[in-house]
């Protein structure tokens, strides 16, 4: 049996690629992570692996949906982000019962240990996963790292719940700390990890020099610096892509690089 199994799950809310990942981490006194609906699949896996413990890496209502279900039906120990505590219970049903903050270390199966990393950007409560690899080494070699980065693809990072100051940090945390694979929250594995965060970062990098040029070519509403920054067709996808432009324009202004109000843009 492998120390993670990853269980595709299709939640009852829009996801990216039509499923969430849900992970049970350890072979007995297990961590339970992102459980977004139930499924027959996830219900074996808990069941075999002893689930005591159940956690989210954030409070995205495609991460959350059977966290109350498989914590009350395995009298789990429910953990939540310090300072969130109101809002998880909100989106998920269920009433914390331990907390964590970065570093925190929760233990599985024969003393191997999880350690919570404070990943935020994608939204303020994400939280990474990093898991010991099974032997006497005790090293850290792979990350559960939630909505951060996918194999193909980007992540929506956009204003309000999304910060990309914070997001970008995320990413060069996860890429400094070596990790020899990440498993994301929708989508394959993450085999080359830093080849795969700094093509993100390369990402974000490249949408914020378009949206700059935008400012600097006249455009000022986020509508227009939109329909300027972007080259592709946005049907459908409209709303996120203006979403994404107001929070490069929320880091452009806090970086001093253009002045904005909420409803229009100037250089600075």
């Amino acid at each position: 049996m492998e120390q993670i199994a990853r269980v595709p799950v299709e939640p009852p809310v829009p996801a990216p690629g039509g499923t969430t990942n849900a992970y049970v981490v350890g072979r007995s006194n297990a961590l339970l992570i992102d459980p977004p609906a139930r499924s027959d699949r996830l219900n074996e896996a808990v069941a075999t692996r002893e689930v005591r413990h159940v956690a989210v890496t954030h409070t995205h209502p495609d991460h959350v949906g059977a966290v109350a279900d498989y914590a009350q039906e395995r009298n789990a120990t429910v953990w939540v982000r310090e300072g969130f505590e109101d809002r998880f219970e909100a989106m998920s049903g269920a009433a914390p019962t331990r907390t964590f903050r970065d570093g925190t270390t929760i233990e599985v199966e024969f003393g191997n240990q999880v350690q919570v990393l404070d990943t935020p950007g994608h939204a303020p409560d994400h939280v990474a996963f990093a898991v010991e690899r099974p032997a006497t080494d005790r090293s850290l070699t792979t990350a559960l790292a939630g909505d951060l980065a996918v194999a193909e693809g980007s992540v929506a990072v956009t204003d309000g719940e999304g910060d990309l100051r914070q997001y970008l940090d995320s990413l060069a945390r996860l890429r400094d700390e070596g990790f020899e694979r990440l498993l994301p929250g929708h989508g394959p594995p993450i085999e080359e990890p830093r080849e795969t965060l700094e093509r993100l970062v390369e990402h974000r990098n490249r949408r914020e020099r378009r949206v700059l040029a935008a400012v600097r070519d006249g455009a000022r509403t986020p509508d227009e610096i939109t329909d300027a920054a972007y080259d592709k067709e946005l049907t459908g996808v409209r709303e996120m892509a203006v979403g994404t432009v107001r929070a490069h324009l929320d880091k452009l202004d806090a970086d001093g690089e253009i002045e904005w109000d909420g409803s229009r843009a100037r250089m600075a």
